[in-house]
């Protein structure tokens, strides 16, 4: 029997996910959940195709873009016979724990690509403990994963170190392309703002940069017992010399293309942690070049180059849908990406 799994958040990652589990020989896509009205009501996948995003469907999986896209979770939530809810709505804890509590008290897992949520204790802690009670409660697991943070800037790191005696800095940057990505990350990145736009919106909450900084340097530094005195961020617009446009955001030359984001981990005033992210639409309009870097100072120094990057859109995608049959062996509670075994891409057979 395979894995029956229930979709919240049919935008760019969450049709992207659909795509991913109809690959798949040991899923099943058993509802979508969506409030866009132009969505709601219409099969799946027929908002696929209109989107661009079907390519091919395993002939297992013939029957599910039949499904209709639902504006009321209460129509699936605890109705519909499933494991795991896969939730592609927000980037803020405090925005997605209302939609994480319906589900937990559905019996449901749930894997989410809120970056906040990959390590929610550390901004949210009140809202991290409601959902570890939630979880045990109904013996459940809830997770928060993606590509950054997820994978690239935290957990990657963190395999990293296992072959040094000891890390005296950890240093990694992710130079990426934000193109992918739907109106969500464009807005809390300021894509497409003026640069006058740009600093009234980090100072109004509206422009955030990257989410996640504070979850992976905790990540990081929790997994290898650091206990920091301080995280600090700073975060710089990008301003484009060209035209460059995605499917949700036009930038001409003068306007923001993206966030120079940066944070830092300091123990008794000393960098330990230091993280950096580039991240604009088009970087290769402008002649740069993507890619992932870590650097370990250590006994031994360690350092990792992959160019270019790793895929964010895609490596979100299969991110979370290839964490479906860890999660579903996990014990119940909140999780972070540090509490599951290395994660990687395996298709088991699991009746829910």
């Amino acid at each position: 029997m395979r894995n029956k799994v229930i979709l919240w958040g049919l935008g760019a990652m969450g049709s992207g996910m659909v795509s991913a589990i109809w690959k798949r020989p040991d899923l099943e896509l058993v509802g979508v959940i969506d409030n866009d009205p132009k969505k709601a009501g219409q099969e799946v996948g027929k908002v696929l195709a209109l989107s661009g995003i079907i390519d091919t469907i395993n002939k297992e999986h013939l029957k599910e873009q039949y499904i209709k896209v639902s504006a009321e979770p209460g129509e699936l939530l605890g109705k519909v016979q499933a494991g795991v809810l896969l939730l592609a709505t927000g980037s803020f804890t405090r925005q997605v724990f209302p939609q994480i509590k319906q589900a937990l008290e559905a019996g449901l897992n749930v894997i989410t690509i809120a970056e906040e949520m990959a390590a929610p204790m550390v901004q949210e802690p009140e809202l991290g403990g409601e959902m570890d009670r939630l979880a045990k409660k109904h013996g459940v697991s809830v997770i928060g994963t993606g590509i950054n943070p997820g994978f690239v800037l935290d957990t990657l790191i963190i395999a990293l170190t296992a072959p040094c005696m000891e890390i005296k800095k950890i240093r990694a940057a992710r130079i990426n392309d934000l193109s992918p990505f739907g109106p969500t990350v464009m807005a809390t990145q300021g894509v497409g703002s003026t640069p006058e736009e740009f600093a009234s919106g980090l100072k109004s909450g509206t422009i955030v940069g990257h989410v996640g900084f504070p979850e992976s340097v905790h990540l990081i530094a929790e997994a290898l017992g650091w206990k920091l005195d301080e995280i600090r961020q700073e975060r710089e617009p990008i301003i484009s010399k060209t035209s460059r446009q995605t499917p949700c955001v036009r930038v001409e030359p003068g306007m923001v293309a993206g966030c120079r984001h940066t944070a830092v981990g300091l123990i008794q005033g000393r960098t330990v942690i230091e993280l950096e992210h580039p991240q604009q639409i088009h970087p290769e309009a402008e002649g740069i070049e993507t890619g992932d870097y870590i650097w370990i100072e250590g006994t031994p120094n360690i350092n990792l180059a992959i160019k270019p990057e790793i895929p964010g859109g895609t490596g979100t995608i299969a991110m979370a849908v290839n964490l479906i049959p860890h999660v579903l062996e996990a014990r119940p509670g909140l999780l972070t990406m540090k509490d599951l075994p290395v994660p990687c891409l395996r298709y088991i057979r699991h009746e829910t």
